[in-house]
């Protein structure tokens, strides 16, 4: 009957949501949930494109902060770098492509089931 019981007490012990990183379907998108490239995929799921000076100013970071982010969200292919000359001005502009979108909802839905887990509790 101990055994039992500890048995149970070492479930209740199981950090809320454990069981959601069991799958690979359910796993954290840990390229997302940095803080920086989360508010860059954030801004431009509500915005068609963003120009760098505008999410830049947008995010409060630095030139260097907001190419290297970008960079590694475009190397996964969620974010799409658009290059173009405004008269002889470069203008770069970023948009969120399909599978940044789709990361991006998978990435709240399991936030969500987080939440849910953590208010079963």
């Amino acid at each position: 009957m101990a055994e039992a019981a500890s048995r149970k007490g070492a479930r209740r012990a199981a950090p809320a949501g454990a069981g959601l990183a069991a799958s690979p379907h359910h796993e954290l998108d840990r390229l997302i949930h940095e803080r920086v490239r989360l508010a860059i995929v954030s801004a431009l799921a509500v915005n068609a494109s963003l120009s760098f000076n505008d999410l830049k100013g947008l995010l409060r970071i630095t030139d260097g902060n907001l190419s290297v982010h970008a960079r590694r969200l475009e190397e996964a292919g969620y974010v799409e770098c658009l290059k173009a000359f405004k008269g002889r001005v470069p203008r770069t502009s970023f948009r969120l492509t399909a599978a940044g979108r789709r990361a991006l909802q998978r990435y709240l839905d399991h936030m969500e089931a987080l939440i849910r887990a953590m208010r079963e509790r």
